[in-house]
């Protein structure tokens, strides 16, 4: 930057000596040609210091400033020029050249005050006579003038100036968008990112967190790309400080939700398999892949490792059939905790482990004999000192001995990245399904913090949302035999059956529910009823999910939609159904008519929908409003409506009669 810089200068100090040699041949003016020559010597000086440091100064300002001195310059030489003994020049003359004078004067006192500002902040020199504060050219713009500052400061300052100047650019971003723009415009992202990889815990904590901020939108989370954020970024999680990882988590998430295609860049830099790491320490084991509890197997884990040479098909059987049966002895990440979760936790880590034995069987020979796992994970002989080693890549050295707030924290942030990355990507749900996630998701949706469970249940909820679009990794990640799934569901319903409508979890669970609607068999009703109570909810906007949940199952699109349907008849469903038909807000009514026009269609020769008048109901319906510019409801009310008359009166409640005698 130094040649651009001295090239920038040149003009400038041309046209200084010009106007000095200028003032020295004035015949007319000589005491005002005198001043601004000696105000034109002091900025002369100011912008060879200035040439000097050139490969020191910050570009952003140099260039404003020196444009700005540069037309100043101009204007003196062309005033001064008016002095030499030449009577056509004289009488040309402006009229007012005492105005003249002082105007030209006081711009050279402000260019000599900006230059001095500008060594002093880029290349902390003491030029001119400035001593400090913002320059005069910060009088239409103060704050573009203290960005180049804090920025300045980044590139020059100390550690502990560094960390100061990275938290004036957090509050500078966290009060104003336009703020931000300035920000990135002026080039602070550049030696953020160095603050972030070089510098000290608190400097790279406020870096991370301005970085965060400066993603708003997607023109400036793709220049943060451009600069190398990502490589930053996942550095910092795989070997920094683990409230920095937080902070930077945090970032990744900030910077995934405001600019989706950024997802794909993220996962090459395998932040997935980071994040992961991060969500799963403390909370599933990873040595106990490979761990055998004692000789004689006394857990269903540690005779899956013990049997690990038999026949893998019965080994899947057994697991999932025998598990109930045999006591679990390996403890719950957070204490003993419900025995059934840890056991679908064990059964399928002992499952993985026992897919992969048989290519995996001469590593872990020459490993462990290391006492190191095939992945580079300490073996049980020697556990005790497994967080010294990687996991899932990450430095794992004294992160046992960080305080709990800083792990939950590190929790909850890796959990809205996740959450963030799988949004509408199917390869990143792909990659976290097999992984432990699922895993360490159903651990912290049940003992997790608030702010954990939240972000947790966002990521399954996002998950699955994937999911229902997908049959692959519908098929994959949540078949109805899989303990990952089985123990997100058993989590997710619980917080389903407990009904609290201020709980901030109870949605996404809704959400998450009803993206699996097709993933559940037909005896497996357990959700169903649950869901069910929640039509008779207050809260408009948990009735509305419920109904749009309960509309996954018994849609036509649903292979098993009569068995469901049937289902939300038997839990009660058609009385408060017709009840938010009549009477639910405007947000539920049209949810509610679509579940109930379902359940029609599928099972017209029902009693209950007899008794409960549903043919009147959708005949009231049809002619409401509501529905008039709604095809799809219309169609399926007609649909619904067929289907009724064929086996259905309008006669009084409880009398209802078949149309069709066979």
């Amino acid at each position: 930057m130094g040649d651009i810089v001295k090239k920038i200068l040149a003009k400038p100090i041309q046209l200084a000596d010009q106007v000095t040699k200028a003032a020295d041949e004035a015949t007319s003016f000589k005491q005002e040609c005198a001043e601004l020559k000696s105000k034109t010597e002091k900025l002369a000086a100011l912008l060879r210091q200035a040439a000097r440091a050139s490969s020191e100064l910050y570009e952003r300002p140099t260039r404003r400033i020196i444009d700005e001195t540069e037309q100043v310059l101009d204007k003196a030489l062309a005033l001064v020029l008016k002095c030499r003994g030449n009577a056509l020049m004289k009488r040309v003359f402006t009229l007012n050249p005492s105005a003249a004078f002082r105007k030209v004067s006081s711009h050279l006192e402000n260019s000599v005050g900006d230059v001095s500002w500008l060594l002093r902040v880029s290349a902390g020199e003491a030029g001119g006579e400035y001593l400090g504060g913002l320059p005069p050219i910060a009088a239409n713009e103060p704050i573009l003038c203290l960005i180049w500052e804090q920025i300045a400061v980044l590139h020059t300052g100390s550690p502990e100036e560094r960390s100061d100047a990275a938290a004036s650019l957090v509050s500078l971003a966290s009060g104003s968008q336009r703020y931000g723009k300035l920000i990135i415009e002026e080039g602070g992202v550049g030696p953020l990112l160095k603050l972030l990889k070089e510098g000290k815990s608190e400097g790279q904590e406020n870096a991370a967190r301005a970085v965060g901020l400066l993603g708003r939108d997607p023109e400036s989370v793709e220049h943060m790309i451009h600069v190398g954020a990502c490589s930053v970024l996942a550095k910092i999680l795989k070997e920094g400080p683990m409230k920095v990882q937080g902070v930077v988590a945090w970032a990744v998430s900030e910077l995934a939700a405001n600019y989706p295609k950024s997802q794909d860049l993220f996962a090459q830099h395998k932040m997935v398999t980071l994040l992961v790491g991060h969500l799963a320490f403390e909370t599933v084991e990873e040595h106990s892949k490979y761990a055998i509890v004692s000789k004689k197997p006394t857990s269903i884990h540690a005779l899956v490792v013990a049997s690990s040479n038999t026949n893998n098909n019965n080994l899947r059987k057994h697991n999932l059939h025998h598990d109930a049966e045999i006591p679990t002895r390996i403890p719950h990440p957070f204490g003993e905790g419900p025995r059934n979760l840890h056991r679908v936790i064990t059964s399928t880590i002992a499952m993985h482990a026992a897919n992969k034995q048989g290519n995996e069987t001469n590593q872990n020979n020459q490993s462990k004999s290391n006492g190191v796992g095939n992945d580079g994970k300490l073996g049980n002989n020697n556990q005790n000192h497994q967080r010294n080693y990687s996991h899932s890549g990450i430095n794992m050295k004294g992160r046992d001995l960080e305080d709990p707030g800083t792990k939950s924290y590190m929790k909850e942030m890796a959990a809205r990245a996740l959450w963030q990355l799988a949004k509408g990507n199917s390869p990143i749900c792909r990659s976290i399904t097999e992984s432990r996630a699922l895993l360490c998701f159903a651990v912290l949706l049940e003992k997790g913090t608030e702010a954990v469970q939240y972000n947790s249940a966002m990521a399954v909820m996002e998950i699955t949302a994937v999911a229902e679009k997908d049959p692959e990794l519908r098929k994959s990640a949540f078949k109805p035999n899989s303990p990952a799934c089985k123990a997100v569901v058993d989590q997710v319903v619980k917080i389903i059956e407990k009904a609290d409508s201020d709980s901030i979890l109870l949605i996404p669970c809704i959400k998450t529910i009803g993206n699996l609607a097709r993933t559940f068999k037909a005896t497996e009703t357990r959700m169903i009823g649950p869901l069910v109570r929640l039509l008779d909810e207050r809260e408009a906007e948990v009735t509305r999910e419920a109904s749009i949940a309960l509309a996954k199952f018994a849609c036509t699109e649903n292979y098993l939609h009569v068995d469901h349907a049937k289902a939300i008849i038997s839990a009660g469903g058609a009385k408060h159904l017709i009840q938010l038909v009549y009477f639910g807000e405007e947000m539920v009514k049209i949810p509610a008519l679509l579940l109930l026009s379902y359940i029609a269609m599928h099972v017209p020769d029902s009693d209950e929908l007899a008794q409960a008048e549903v043919l009147g109901v959708i005949e009231w319906a049809s002619k409401q409003s509501f529905v008039a510019h709604n095809q799809t409801l219309e169609a399926l009310l007609l649909d619904s409506k067929s289907k009724l008359e064929l086996y259905q009166s309008r006669g009084p409640r409880g009398s209802h009669q078949l149309h069709l005698h066979h």
